[in-house]
């Protein structure tokens, strides 16, 4: 299958596939991501894409990263106009607000409720549920699932290059799943699960024992032994098990 432009970064994925490809992909996805809110094209200065990330706010999670990222002075200007944005919303819940109106409802101290009916805490939970980088990053992950259904179902040396793989995160692997339900058909369903299913179970066991290995090497009888290949098992193991290689380092500022 002849490479096209929206086919390379899943090509690319499957050849810097470590652990898991599709976080390969979630990666570069989101890195360039913080590149486009703060990098050198100072997206951040213009008005329709501030208005949208004053809308969308950050998650937790990416307000760290933008911190790491280097950029100060871009930062300050998302702020600025982002805690204005607050600023106006608590204006108007703030005035609306009724302490008689809001019914009792517990929390930490409490049994759960599902919702709430006091208005501040509806207001701050519409807040912390959107994320302007999260939002992007999702939006694109979607698109790139269905190019990597679209190429699994017409190139057979992709399908191998998959097979080739050190399988997935299990995260990503649910995904996955519900992308091959919902975009291939009885037949190629099958023989996608016939591939990835074994795929799956052999290099998670095979981190497995990499993990366990890492653990013996510290038994004073195996001390001049080899590490095989557990140095970096433990990271591999999060991996695995949750998405994402923790011992990455921050994306920053390019110089």
């Amino acid at each position: 299958m002849k490479e096209q432009l929206h086919t390379i970064p899943i090509s690319d994925a499957m050849a810097n596939a470590g652990e898991c490809p599709f976080c390969y992909i979630e990666q570069k996805t989101e890195e360039h991501m913080m590149d486009f809110v703060l990098g050198h094209g100072a997206s951040y200065m213009e008005a329709d894409i501030r208005d949208m990330t004053d809308r969308e706010g950050f998650c937790r999670a990416h307000f760290k990263k933008m911190f790491d990222y280097g950029n100060s002075l871009g930062n300050a200007w998302i702020l600025k106009t982002l805690m204005k944005r607050h600023e106006e919303e608590m204006d108007h819940v703030w005035k609306t607000f009724r302490p008689d109106a809001a019914a009792k409802r517990s929390s930490l101290f409490g049994k759960k409720t599902d919702g709430s009916s006091n208005s501040i805490v509806e207001w701050i939970n519409r807040r912390e549920s959107t994320c302007f980088i999260c939002n992007s990053v999702k939006n694109t992950f979607q698109a790139y699932m269905k190019t990597f259904f679209s190429m699994y179902k017409k190139d057979v040396d992709f399908r191998a290059q998959v097979a080739n793989t050190k399988g997935f995160c299990l995260d990503h692997f649910k995904v996955l799943c519900e992308g091959a339900d919902e975009q291939l058909s009885g037949e190629e369903k099958k023989e996608f699960y016939a591939t990835v299913l074994p795929l799956m179970k052999e290099n998670f066991h095979r981190v497995y024992e990499d993990v366990a290995w890492f653990i013996e090497k510290y038994d004073y009888k195996n001390k001049d032994a080899s590490w095989k290949d557990s140095k970096d098992a433990i990271q591999r193991g999060m991996q695995k098990l949750r998405g994402s290689d923790p011992s990455l380092p921050p994306h920053v500022l390019k110089k």
